[in-house]
């Protein structure tokens, strides 16, 4: 029997959980992430006076972060469904 991966957020990603990338997108600083790049996810920062969310990855051993926004207008569609685009490894 084959279960539904269960749907996440990008603030429910799990610490030393490493994730692929399924679906291609932009971050907020217009950094393109493309369908298939792997990284262990490390930690988050959100601030919210704007709204911004952080997150901490580790790829091909060096520690890098990317924001997004948690706008409707900026990023809030990826984040809201973050695991449309990214899967647990």
């Amino acid at each position: 029997m084959s279960y539904p991966n269960p749907k996440f957020t990008a603030t429910e990603l799990v610490p030393e959980q490493t994730y692929r990338i399924s679906r291609a997108f932009k971050d907020y600083d217009g950094v393109f992430h493309p369908a298939g790049e792997y990284w262990r996810f490390v930690k988050k920062n959100f601030l919210p006076y704007d709204d911004g969310l952080t997150l901490y990855i580790e790829k091909d051993g060096q520690e890098l972060s990317f924001r997004l926004q948690w706008r409707t207008e900026s990023q809030g569609q990826v984040i809201d469904h973050f695991s449309d685009y990214v899967e647990k490894i």
